[in-house]
Parts: C-alpha cells; sequence; structure tokens
C-alpha cells in the first residue's frame, strides 16, 4: 500500500511538471542556416527556426503584423522583418518551420584597415513578437556564417 501511494504521487509529479510545447509566448528553436559561407556579393544565407505558439497569433493580418527580430552578434547590427503571412495555417497550438533571409542591413563584418580580404564568423540572435506582442525565447545560431569581408 505504501509503495502503491509512493508510485502514485512520482507519477502525478512527473505528469504535472512536464513543460507544455504550446504557450502563450511564442516558442522558437534554431534549425540551420545555409549557406554556412558567403561574401557580400553572393546571396544572403537563411535562417530555419521552427516556431510554437497556443493561440496562433503570428503572421500578417488585416490589422496586425507580428515580427521577427534579429542580431549580427560581431558588429550588433539589429532590424526586424515583417513575419511570413502564415494566417492560412495559422491556428491554436501553431507549429511550423519558418525560413528568413538574413536581411543586408544585418550582413555586415568588421572592415581591416587596409581593405583586405578577411573572413569573420558570424552568430547571429533571433526572437519574434506575437499580434499580442509577446516575446518568443532567444535563440543564437549554433553554427556559425563564414563572411568573406571586403
Amino acid at each position: 500500500m505504501r509503495y502503491t501511494l509512493l508510485l502514485a504521487i512520482a507519477i502525478l509529479l512527473f505528469t504535472t511538471c512536464k513543460k507544455d510545447k504550446f504557450t502563450t509566448a511564442p516558442q522558437i528553436n534554431y534549425k540551420s542556416i545555409a549557406p554556412n559561407v558567403v561574401d557580400n556579393l553572393s546571396a544572403s544565407p537563411v535562417i530555419t527556426f521552427s516556431i510554437t505558439d497556443a493561440e496562433g497569433d503570428i503572421g500578417i493580418n488585416a490589422n496586425e503584423t507580428a515580427f521577427i527580430y534579429i542580431k549580427n552578434l560581431l558588429v550588433n547590427a539589429f532590424d526586424s522583418l515583417p513575419f511570413p503571412d502564415l494566417q492560412s495555417g495559422a491556428k491554436r497550438n501553431f507549429e511550423a518551420e519558418v525560413d528568413i533571409t538574413v536581411p543586408s542591413s544585418v550582413l555586415k563584418c568588421n572592415s581591416l584597415p587596409n581593405g583586405a580580404l578577411h573572413t569573420d564568423t558570424v552568430f547571429f540572435e533571433i526572437y519574434v513578437k506575437d499580434f499580442a506582442k509577446n516575446k518568443s525565447n532567444l535563440i543564437t545560431t549554433a553554427e556559425p556564417l563564414y563572411f568573406i569581408c571586403r
């Protein structure tokens, strides 16, 4: 009887402590960056992340726009871009993968005094805000972007 009671309490604690996958504030997880080697003359890299949101209030609608915020950690360049229009798919307990092209406003590197060709290692921080201005968790790209600077 005592072991049954302890087992029941342990199961109850385990199930109640489980973190909910869908929360009011969006939750994002880094997936990839490709290509991971670029120069200022080539196409911008694309960052892929997954997102979950309990209300699905992200994307673009007639009255509001959700935004993605991105920061280049090397030079502290920061910008925001409107979230892709996902309203056809946005619903309660929303889950998706999102691809964003790194804007040229944050795709910057350190320049050398003599203007020599060099490669900088760049990481990005990203977060999103939904229509209700709930801020997601902050993610950092796990692998670097090698940016060849001229």
